[in-house]
């Protein structure tokens, strides 16, 4: 077996495996779903195409910057009224998350060829949310554990600043039925928009997936030099009475 190894990153990221029209959430982590959904756009295929093959390969994520969770107020109006109601989204903000698809090579290929290449735009769960990056780092000779657990920490240096010397980075992965430690409703049998449907799948979640060092890390309280207050004091100073 091989495993094709995403890296998912951008200013904004939304994954809903639950949302209702007005309140759209989002995950910790990309969905299976989401993934899915964004191969099969870069693949070109139509909302009501099979699914079968992509939803069969094994499905892994390593936290490797956690997304601080953002609300967001917009506005949007129903066909026949005049005035507008509001709708709250919640997104990720500056996360990044290494994704593992593991299956046979020929089809990690051909993955691999149409996320360099996409037919449609790639988004990171909503369409207002593009990745920064390219996304595809290539395919490895590993099984989807060691993939996840073998690759670098891609964290950017001012999140590696405010962690400490050993860092631990959660991965989620499918499990057998017998193996998981929840069930997920993100496994996608249809995209199609008259009936979209999705089945429960078993995830496992370790909290501990893969330690690594970080040089980068303070072993005290973060620190910065930058003091956000200090334009206030001196205009203070100048405006003062002498």
């Amino acid at each position: 077996m091989a495993t094709l190894l995403l890296r998912l990153a951008a200013p904004l990221q939304a994954w809903g495996v639950s949302s209702k029209f007005n309140i759209r959430m989002t995950g910790s982590e990309p969905s299976k779903s989401g993934v899915i959904g964004m191969i099969a756009a870069a693949m070109g295929r139509e909302r009501s195409d099979s699914l079968e093959d992509l939803v069969e390969l094994k499905f892994g994520v390593r936290k490797d910057q956690n997304g601080t969770l953002i609300k967001d107020y917009q506005t949007a109006h129903m066909t026949g009224q005049k005035d507008p109601f509001v709708t709250t989204r919640y997104y990720l903000a500056d996360a990044v998350f290494l994704v593992g698809l593991e299956g046979g090579r020929a089809m990690l290929e051909e993955i691999d060829r149409a996320v360099r290449n996409p037919v449609f735009p790639l988004f990171l769960g909503r369409r207002s949310c593009p990745p920064t990056h390219p996304v595809s780092l290539g395919i490895v000779d590993f099984d989807l554990d060691d993939a996840l657990r073998r690759h670098e920490w891609m964290a950017s240096e001012w999140y590696k600043r405010k962690c400490g010397p050993e860092v631990s980075l959660e991965i989620i992965s499918d499990a057998g039925v017998n193996e998981g430690h929840v069930m997920v409703r993100d496994r996608p049998l249809s995209f199609d928009q008259t009936y979209r449907r999705h089945a429960l799948r078993s995830a496992r979640h370790d909290l501990n997936g893969v330690k690594v060092e970080n040089k980068h890390g303070s072993r005290g309280r973060f620190e910065t030099t930058h003091d956000a207050m200090s334009e206030i004091r001196r205009d203070a100073r100048r405006t003062s009475p002498v």
